[in-house]
C-alpha cells in the first residue's frame, strides 16, 4: 500500500517558555507501495516524529496522511493496519516466543488455533520457529529483534514501521539483522518505513532513502543516485563512509581553487565555494591538489592514505585506493581527481553547483 504525505508539520510547544519547534516542517513525499524506504538524518531531524505521526501515536499540527486513497490522519493506531517495531523491541519478559508474537491477535479474538498457526508462519518467515517456548531473557539481541519483527507482522499489516531496529545490536548483528529485514521485506510484500541515523544500514537494504534534516527532506532517490549526486553540501557529507573530504575554496577567472591549487575549470562568476571530494575521487596521476601525506592504513583489499591540506573543513584528508597500487608513504604529494567524484556548493547557501 502506497503512502502519501501531503504538506506535512508536527509543531511542539515548550509548556515553559512557550517556545516552538517546528519537528518537522511541511513534508509532501508518496512512498510507493510495496517498497522499503530508509528515512534518514541525524539526531532531531524529525525522521521518528515523521514515523510515529505515520502510525497515529503523535497528532500533526497540519497537512494529510493518507494510506493508498484512505485518509488516516485522524485515524486511531490500531485501524491503521500498521504494524510498528520500536528501538528497545518492547517484548513482553514474562510472555514466551509464542505469546509475544500472537499477542496482537489474542486482542482481536482470534481463535487459539487459529492466532497459532499464524504465529509459526511468521516464526518461520523470520527463522525464529525453533525457539517458540523460550521467554525474551534466554534470547540473543538479534531473536530479540526477530521476534518484534514477527510481532509487528502476524496481522499481515498494510504498512510496517521501524523505528531505529538495529541500534541495541553490536556490528556482527547489525549487518546480519539488515539483511533479514531486507529478506522479509521482500517476501512479504509490505511497505516498509525504515528509520535510521546510520546511513550505511539505511543505503544498503532501501529501495528510496529520505534525507532530512531540522524536520526538512533535503532529498529522496535511490541510494546510489543520491550518494553519486547530492543536492547540497549536507546530503554529500552525510552520505559516505569515510565521509566526503570538503575544502573551502574560490572560483576565479572560470577556475576552480583550492589555495593556490587550479584543480578544475568551471562556467560558474567569481565566488567562494566548498570543494567536495569523496575519498574514492582521488587519483595518483595528473596531480592538481597538493597535499602533505602523513600516513598510509592498510585495510585488506583497499588502502586509506591520511594527508593534510590547510584548506580542508577536518584536520586530515581520507583518500583510498587499491592496495596493489604504488602509493606515497610521506611527505608533499600532488593528488590528481576524478572529475565524478568532485562536487562544487555555493559558499553562502551551500546548494550544488556543479
Amino acid at each position: 500500500m502506497k503512502v502519501v504525505l501531503k504538506n506535512l508539520t508536527k509543531v511542539f510547544t515548550n509548556k515553559k517558555t512557550k517556545k516552538e519547534v517546528r519537528a518537522v516542517d511541511n513534508l509532501d513525499v508518496e512512498i510507493p507501495d510495496g517498497k522499503l524506504i530508509g528515512l534518514l538524518g541525524p539526531s532531531g531531524c524529525g525522521k521518528s516524529t515523521t514515523l510515529y505521526m505515520i502510525s497515529g501515536l503523535e497528532k500533526p499540527t497540519s497537512g494529510r496522511i493518507y494510506f493508498g486513497d484512505n485518509d488516516v490522519t485522524t485515524v486511531a493506531p490500531e485501524k491503521r493496519g500498521i504494524g510498528l517495531v520500536f528501538q528497545n523491541y518492547a517484548l513482553y519478559p514474562h510472555m514466551t516466543v509464542m505469546q509475544n508474537i500472537k499477542f496482537p491477535l489474542d486482542n482481536a479474538k482470534w481463535s487459539t488455533k487459529e492466532a497459532a498457526v499464524r504465529a509459526y508462519e511468521v516464526a518461520k518467515l523470520v527463522q525464529i520457529d525453533d525457539l517458540m517456548q523460550r521467554k525474551p531473557a534466554e534470547l540473543s539481541g538479534g531473536q530479540q529483534q526477530r521476534v518484534a519483527i514477527a510481532r509487528a507482522l502476524v496481522k499481515q499489516p498494510n504498512v510496517l514501521l521501524l523505528d531505529e531496529p538495529l541500534s541495541n545490536l553490536d556490528a556482527r548483528l547489525r549487518l546480519q539483522t539488515r539483511e533479514e529485514i531486507k529478506r522479509i521485506q521482500k517476501e512479504t510484500g509490505v511497505t516498509t518505513i525504515f528509520v535510521t541515523h546510520d546511513q550505511e544500514e539505511a543505503m544498503s537494504i532501501s529501495d528510496f532513502i529520505i534525507v532530512m534534516k531540522l524536520g526538512v527532506m533535503q532529498q529522496l532517490g535511490k541510494p546510489q543516485d543520491v550518494y553519486d549526486d547530492p543536492v547540497n553540501l549536507f546530503v554529500a557529507k552525510f552520505l559516505g563512509t569515510p565521509p566526503i573530504n570538503v575544502f573551502k575554496g574560490v572560483i576565479k577567472n572560470k577556475k576552480v581553487y583550492i589555495g593556490d591549487d587550479a584543480i578544475m575549470d568551471t562556467t560558474y562568476d567569481d565566488r567562494d565555494v566548498y570543494v567536495a571530494i569523496r575519498p574514492e575521487g582521488f587519483t595518483l596521476d595528473n596531480g592538481v591538489l597538493t597535499c602533505n601525506v602523513e600516513q598510509v592504513e592498510i585495510m585488506g583489499r583497499d588502502v586509506s592514505i591520511i594527508s593534510k591540506n590547510p584548506n580542508c573543513e577536518k584536520p586530515t584528508i581520507r583518500s583510498i585506493f587499491d592496495a596493489d597500487l604504488k602509493l606515497p608513504t610521506s611527505g608533499k604529494y600532488k593528488f590528481g581527481i576524478k572529475p565524478n567524484k568532485v562536487f562544487l556548493f555555493d559558499g553562502k547557501t551551500e546548494e550544488r553547483l556543479r
